[in-house]
């Protein structure tokens, strides 16, 4: 099966001071495993044993005054090696400079959009914005609807107590693509949890320019859970739909606790009762029509 990894980084530990300085709680646990670089050769040997063919690299949180080197940084390894395919770079969108530093991006054709985290939670280390309410800045609004423009998509990365304010986001530029990060951040199965999160995923599969990852199902569990991803996947296509729901491996972050290939498997596993052709579009066709990748 043609497999597009929709959600994965590569990087140099000097230019990331998360991994080159001391050690900070992070959402995915201790992270000492991937405190190294992390180069396109291990990930092109960690893909190709998963039968990965394309992939989609999203910005993997450099300084803000650094990222239009790290675009530029990714288009090199494009040009040499052919990978990753395309590229989700990133901008301080809460700054009146923003468009013009993704203008610049831009000039680069491997860049397809933007990822700010707008994730924030009760526990600390879980957060990333400022405060769990950063999509109503009027800056920030301004930004994404610069999106337009540029033809660009916006990676959004919210927990489910977010989604009321990310529903008004995604509905006030009907014509900005949002891809929906992690399937929409399940932290468990508790009920409470479980609840808030179908009440806003059924409300932003509502609105047309919303797809969403299948990706990071490992995050909060700290395993490969197969069951859990079977609950994710059946739950989340059942609101989106397997032409608005695309694959991703989230490497290397889940190098913490799996190889590649049973990653793919335990996702391949959760589908295997799909038609083929809705397979295709969740591993592939969605990936490539949203990502503008070559077939």
């Amino acid at each position: 099966m043609d497999i597009v990894d929709a959600h994965h980084h590569v990087w140099r530990t000097k230019d990331l001071p998360w991994l080159s300085g001391p050690m900070v709680p992070r959402i995915f646990g201790p992270y000492e495993p991937i405190k190294r670089d992390y180069l396109i050769g291990e990930y092109l040997t960690d893909a190709r044993a998963g039968g990965i063919t394309q992939s989609v690299y999203v910005q993997a949180n450099w300084p803000a005054d650094q990222v239009l080197a790290e675009a530029r940084w990714l288009d090199e390894l494009n040009r040499e090696t052919g990978w990753p395919t395309a590229v989700v770079g990133s901008a301080d969108l809460f700054s009146p400079d923003a468009v013009e530093v993704m203008r610049q991006q831009a000039a680069l054709p491997i860049v397809r959009g933007t990822r700010l985290q707008l994730h924030w939670h009760e526990r600390a280390e879980f957060r990333f914005a400022s405060a769990p309410d950063r999509m109503k800045d009027p800056v920030f609004r301004r930004n994404v609807a610069a999106l337009e423009e540029l033809g660009w998509v916006f990676e959004l990365q919210v927990f489910p107590g977010q989604m009321t304010d990310a529903v008004a986001l995604v509905a006030a530029v009907p014509d900005v693509t949002f891809v929906l990060v992690h399937a929409g951040m399940l932290t468990s199965r508790d009920e409470d949890e479980v609840r808030v999160w179908r009440a806003g995923m059924a409300r932003l599969a509502s609105l047309p320019n919303v797809v969403v990852k299948l990706t990071g199902q490992g995050t909060f569990v700290r395993r490969l859970d197969a069951e859990f991803i079977s609950f994710v996947a059946t739950e989340t296509l059942g609101w989106f739909g397997p032409d608005r729901a695309m694959f991703g491996t989230n490497f290397p972050v889940e190098k913490l606790w799996t190889e590649l290939p049973p990653l793919v498997a335990a996702w391949q596993d959760a589908l295997a009762h799909l038609p083929p052709a809705d397979q295709a579009a969740i591993f592939a066709g969605t990936a490539r029509r949203v990502y503008g990748l070559p077939n």
